[in-house]
């Protein structure tokens, strides 16, 4: 007669789909024969020590050993089968076994398994815990190292624009000193033609040839010519350093979005298009990088996931927690949508782009009319038309912003979205319009920003 214990050593020494194997052919009555088939809802999260403590409840310790014996021929372990086999106990192990409480022992050894399984659970928890702090470090770091950079970055363009501000300054008042000096030079000129002028005036004034007098007084009772010096005055004007303040606070803007963009790319991943949810409409490249408006509808499966009435077309890769970054290609197109949808949107009615229905996105119209579709929509005044649209969600968050990559400039953020679904990257490209928007989107890889 064999005991719990040459049970679970037998047990213990199968793999983890072979005892996936024994336990299902524990609850299959037809394999079992004469003997009664246990419930699945016991076995299910039954370790191997529950499993034989289930066996000797049903079946008594020598049916419980024969089961083993009939289950590990169906795994094709003869192996332990013959070692069970030729394992045996003495009378007195027997005796024991044969009056121990089974039920209070099952009941114990349950509850010894449940509290293992406890610990176990809370151990990893620690490691879990222990883990997110390591990447909280990591990140931590990492915005450290970024936000350095930035500031360097900063400093120097404060620097270079200081420097440029004194060197204007310099130069206005290097022109202001010249120019005063030639001032200074021709009033000195124009003094000494006056005080020459003066001395033959009064040299011809005490001459007593009377007649030489009048002869010549009238030319010289004129003054020589000078210049009329009640308007000349010398200002020196710094109007310019107020432009050149303009100019630094333009720059440190532009450095500050260079470094949002690139900390934003970091997150990029790799989109492509589902053909499964392709409008009949759409052409789809091969690669699924591309999507463009077709000429001819095309036959296809209506199926559920598939935009029925509007050019539309999600990415296959969905995303229900973390952040994500993926940048579309829309150069020379006049219309286009894009932006991230959740999972339950309506596809084969009409469909309004706006937060309430699970859609956050911006859109083109006419060539050169954006606007974000919030409730109600937000027109868009940008300085240039992005070649290149950057789309960032952060789940947790609840935030989807848009990026125009190549100007490295922020187009407009969705802010305290609550997401409780699966979000998937939405793509339109929209209609040709005559053959003015069939250039195609394009899913571009992400080359962050120097």
């Amino acid at each position: 007669m064999k005991t719990k214990e040459d049970l679970l050593n037998t047990l213990e020494d199968l793999k983890d789909e072979e005892f996936k194997k024994f336990k299902w052919f524990l609850e299959q009555p037809d394999i079992l024969e004469d003997h009664q088939a246990i419930k699945a809802s016991r076995l299910e999260k039954a370790e191997r020590r529950d499993t034989v403590d289930l066996m000797v409840q049903t079946y008594q310790l020598p049916g419980a050993a024969k089961v083993t014996k009939k289950l590990l021929k169906k795994i094709n372990r003869n192996d332990l089968l013959q070692s069970l086999s030729g394992s045996s106990s003495g009378p007195e192990d027997h005796k024991t076994h044969e009056f121990v409480p089974l039920k209070e022992e099952y009941e114990g050894k349950k509850a010894e398994a449940e509290i293992q399984q406890m610990i176990q659970k809370r151990r990893l928890k620690i490691q879990q815990i222990k883990h997110s702090v390591d990447l909280s470090k990591e990140a931590a770091d990492r915005e450290i190292a970024e936000g350095v950079q930035v500031f360097i970055a900063l400093r120097e363009s404060v620097e270079r624009s200081l420097n440029e501000l004194i060197e204007t300054i310099e130069e206005k008042q290097t022109t202001t000193e010249k120019q005063a000096e030639d001032f200074i030079k021709e009033l000195k000129q124009e003094i000494s033609e006056l005080m020459k002028r003066s001395s033959e005036v009064k040299q011809l004034s005490r001459s007593e040839d009377h007649l030489h007098l009048l002869q010549n007084f009238p030319s010289l009772k004129a003054a020589p010519p000078t210049k009329d010096w009640t308007k000349v005055s010398v200002r020196p004007s710094y109007e310019g350093t107020v432009t050149q303040l303009g100019k630094l606070s333009k720059e440190m803007k532009k450095l500050l979005a260079q470094a949002e963009l690139k900390r934003v790319q970091q997150y990029a991943v790799d989109v492509t298009l589902d053909p499964d949810t392709a409008n009949s409409w759409l052409i789809l490249s091969d690669d699924g990088k591309q999507v463009n408006y077709g000429d001819v509808w095309k036959n296809l499966p209506d199926n559920p996931e598939r935009f029925r009435c509007y050019a539309d077309v999600l990415g296959k890769q969905r995303f229900s927690s973390g952040r994500f970054y993926f940048e579309v290609q829309v150069k020379g197109k006049t219309e286009w949508d894009l932006g991230v949808a959740r999972e339950s949107i309506n596809r084969k009615g009409k469909i309004t782009l706006r937060p309430q229905d699970g859609y956050w996105t911006i859109v083109l119209k006419n060539g050169n009319e954006y606007s974000a579709c919030n409730d109600p929509p937000v027109i868009l005044s940008l300085k240039s038309q992005p070649q290149k649209v950057g789309v960032f969600v952060d789940y947790e968050e609840g935030l989807v912003s848009f990026y125009d990559v190549d100007a490295a400039a922020h187009i407009y953020s969705f802010t305290g979205c609550s997401f409780t679904e699966k979000l998937y990257p939405f793509f339109s490209p929209c209609s040709n319009d005559g053959g003015k928007n069939s250039a195609p989107l394009i899913i571009c890889p992400v080359n962050q920003t120097a």
